[in-house]
């Protein structure tokens, strides 16, 4: 507890810098902490002597930690804190505690030690993530209870993992103003430090003071004005916020580019005049061509903008011929008359697949049993009364067997139907073939009386 006045002291000295400037600058504030360590060794100070009992130079073993650095074993140890000025300048103050076990080559008994220090830095300037600055200040150190003022100078660097949050490095020369009671020292620093203090409540990185529109996210180039549409006009001024555009149609597109915006155009893909709230007309009929069936002929606007034409010269105008380009006659509606087309009966259609289930095939082959041949020449007969129709055989298998081999003696067994036929004088161009193998079973497989209805030819007139 005896050292209680003296940290209130500090926070005092910490209270009184951050109210000495109004807010500013964009974050104003920056307030690191972490560990720190003391080096008496590198000063140039005639009580400093190496092993060999010569005297140590400026920064003679400077980074010799091992040997010559005082810690104090807490991750925190150094708190400072600091309030931007102007042009660079920053204000601060901090306090740091430390226990002091060697100096120079001497080690010593642990003497407490307390820094309360008050600085101003300059900012170097930013390279990409690294913030470079130089400090001078002056402070109050504590050796146990004995203290002295300090004149402060040194150099450190801010390295930045984010816009406000970094890593601090600092190491500082505290030069004693009596040697007699304390020793100048380095101190070094390590640490994290945040910077805050900027109100940016659209969240868009212009802070509300610089932000023309500080509730609604926007552009830096806008002072902080949205432009919705990216069309680099800030929303206030653009009629179509929402939609790219141009300056001349005061922020709204016209994707026809004439002249005539989107929102005000009929037609705002194609070109038009204002005349036609911006459509065609390109045969100036008097009819759009959105609405005009002939855009490129004139037509009265009672035919849709189409003339009355009679393509194929029948008699017949298009409008009522379902056959303009072909001449035809009124009582098929403008088109040809029709030729008669000869079909097959049912009955005879019904005969002739009666007759292809007595089809009969020797087992594997695609010979016919004994008295098929009557049954094909009664098919033949029936076929002879309709010269105009055409007509396929279809071969089909049962399952037994691989699918290859059923598919080619499916085949084969259809090809000697039409054989059989054509040898009886029908004309080749009449009849077609097929093999589908087991394909398109009518039956199951898993029964003889199945597989045998699944054994079979079909013959289908084809239109």
């Amino acid at each position: 507890m005896k050292h209680l006045n003296r940290i209130l002291f500090v926070f005092l000295i910490v209270f009184t810098v951050t109210n000495l400037q109004a807010q500013d600058e964009n974050n104003p504030w920056a307030f690191d902490f972490g560990t720190n360590a003391v080096d008496f060794y590198p000063t140039n100070h005639p009580t400093m002597v190496n092993a060999e009992g010569n005297s140590a130079g400026w920064l003679e073993q400077y980074g010799n930690a091992k040997d010559h650095y005082n810690f104090l074993a807490s991750p925190i140890s150094r708190i400072h804190v600091g309030k931007y000025i102007s042009d660079g300048f920053t204000l601060g103050a901090g306090v740091s505690f430390n226990n002091i076990d060697q100096v120079g080559e001497s080690t010593v008994n642990d003497m407490s030690y307390i820094g309360l220090d008050m600085d101003v830095r300059y900012d170097l300037g930013t390279y990409k993530f690294i913030n470079p600055y130089a400090s001078i200040g002056g402070g109050y150190t504590f050796l146990d209870e004995q203290g002295n003022g300090t004149l402060n100078g040194g150099l450190g660097m801010n390295i930045w993992f984010t816009e406000n949050l970094g890593l601090n490095l600092q190491t500082m020369y505290k030069h004693s103003f009596d040697d007699t009671k304390q020793l100048p020292h380095f101190q070094h620093a390590l640490g994290i430090i945040a910077k805050f203090g900027g109100t940016d409540t659209d969240n868009d990185g212009i802070y509300d003071k610089n932000d023309a529109c500080p509730e609604v996210a926007g552009l830096k180039a806008f002072n902080g004005c949205p432009d919705t549409d990216g069309d680099g006009i800030k929303d206030s001024e653009d009629n179509c916020p929402n939609e790219a555009g141009t300056a001349a149609m005061n922020g709204c597109p016209d994707t026809d580019e004439d002249g005539i915006a989107d929102k005000d155009d009929s037609c705002p893909k194609i070109k038009g005049t204002k005349a036609n709230n911006g459509c065609p007309d390109s045969d100036n009929d008097g009819v759009i061509d959105s609405k005009d069936a002939c855009p490129k002929v004139k037509g009265p606007k009672e035919n849709k903008g189409c003339p009355w034409p009679d393509t194929d010269g029948d008699n017949i105008l298009d409008k009522d011929d379902n056959c303009p380009k072909v001449a035809g006659v009124a009582s098929n509606k403008g088109c040809p008359k029709p030729k008669p087309v000869e079909v097959i009966t049912k009955e005879a259609q019904a005969e002739l697949d009666a007759y292809a289930k007595t089809i009969f095939f020797n087992s594997a082959k695609s010979s016919f049993k004994n008295g098929v041949s009557a049954k094909l020449d009664a098919i033949y007969e029936i076929m002879k009364k309709y010269p105009n129709a055409n007509f396929s055989i279809d071969g089909h298998t049962d399952s037994q067997g691989s699918d290859k081999l059923n598919k080619r003696l499916s085949e084969s067994r259809a090809a000697a139907v039409k054989d059989y036929l054509v040898s009886k004088g029908l004309s080749a161009v009449r009849l077609s073939s097929y093999g589908y193998g087991e394909e398109y079973p009518i039956d199951t497989n898993k029964t003889r009386a199945g597989r045998a209805n699944n054994r079979r030819v079909e013959i289908r007139l084809v239109k």
